[in-house]
C-alpha cells in the first residue's frame, strides 16, 4: 500500500497523503513515498503545478507518537529519520515547480512546517496548526526556524514554537501564513483553480522565478536545516523525550 497517491489532472500533480487512519502521520514509509512522490511530480514534463493534500479528516497529525521507539531505537534510525524530515522540505522548496497547499483539518508539527514549505497555500476553514514539539521534547525541523520569523518576526515565532499556540485559519490568514481560506468542501477545487491560473503563466519566467527567490534563502535555509537536524537528533535521543511521549501516548 502507498502512502502517498501521486496523480494529474492536464498541468497540475496532486500528491496526497493517503494515510487517514492515521491522520496522515509521519512516518517513516510515508516519507519514503511522499519523497518519491514528489520527485515524480516535480520531474515530470507535463506537470507545471503541484498541488500538495490530504486524504481524510486531516492533512497530515505530524510525527506518529506510536512509532517513536522504532524512529529512536539506535542512532541510525534517529539519524535516518530527521533526514528523511529535511528532505522533504528540499523537495518542496528547492524543485522546480511551483508547490500550492489545500489544507484542511489538522497541521501539526511536520504538518505545519510542511504549509510552510509552500510556495502558496489554500486552506479550508477548518484547519488548526500548531507546533507541539517544545511540550514533547522534539525540536521544530522543514526549515521552519528560518522561514517563520520572516514571516510574523522573531517573538511572535518564538511564542508560536514554545507555546504551541493552535492557531486557525483566520488567524493563519491574518499573519499571512496562507493566502486563502475557503469552505472545506471548496478547499481542492479552490487550490486546483489557482493551479491552473499559475500553469498558465510563462513556464520558464515561473521556475526561474522560484529559483530566485529560494536561491535568496538557499544559504540560511541550508544552514537552518542542519542545525535542526542536529537539535532533532539531540532530543530524539533525550530520555526526557523518551518519557513526555510515552506519558503522552498512554493518556490517549
Amino acid at each position: 500500500m502507498s502512502f502517498v497517491t501521486l496523480s494529474r489532472q492536464g498541468p497540475v500533480s496532486i500528491v496526497t497523503l493517503n494515510r487517514p487512519e492515521r491522520l496522515n502521520a509521519m512516518s517513516g514509509p510515508l516519507m519514503d513515498d511522499l519523497h518519491a512522490a514528489l520527485v515524480d511530480a516535480q520531474a515530470d514534463p507535463d506537470t507545471r503545478v503541484i498541488v500538495f493534500t490530504g486524504a481524510g479528516r486531516a492533512f497530515c497529525a505530524g510525527d506518529d507518537l506510536k512509532e517513536f521507539g522504532a524512529q529512536s531505537a539506535s542512532p541510525a534510525a534517529v539519524a535516518a529519520m530527521c533526514d528523511q524530515i529535511q528532505q522533504i522540505t528540499r523537495d518542496l522548496m528547492f524543485g522546480p515547480k511551483l508547490v500550492i497547499g489545500a489544507i484542511h483539518g489538522y497541521a501539526v508539527g511536520g504538518g505545519f512546517e510542511w504549509v510552510l514549505n509552500c510556495d502558496m497555500t489554500v486552506a479550508a476553514d477548518n484547519l488548526v496548526a500548531f507546533f507541539p514539539e517544545m511540550g514533547l521534547g522534539h525540536f521544530v525541523t522543514g526549515g521552519v526556524t528560518q522561514l517563520l520569523p520572516q514571516t510574523v518576526g522573531y517573538q511572535k515565532a518564538m511564542e508560536l514554537f514554545v507555546l504551541g499556540e493552535r492557531l486557525d485559519a483566520a488567524t493563519l490568514l491574518q499573519l499571512g501564513l496562507v493566502n486563502r481560506v475557503v469552505p472545506l468542501d471548496a478547499m481542492l477545487d479552490t487550490a486546483l483553480a489557482l493551479a491552473r491560473q499559475v500553469a498558465e503563466r510563462a513556464p520558464l519566467a515561473t521556475r526561474l522565478l522560484k529559483r530566485a527567490m529560494t536561491t535568496g534563502l538557499s544559504s540560511q535555509l541550508a544552514g537552518a536545516l542542519e542545525l535542526e537536524r542536529q537539535s532533532a537528533m539531540a532530543c530524539f535521543a533525550d530520555p526526557d523525550t523518551a518519557a513526555r511521549i510515552a506519558q503522552k501516548t498512554q493518556s490517549r
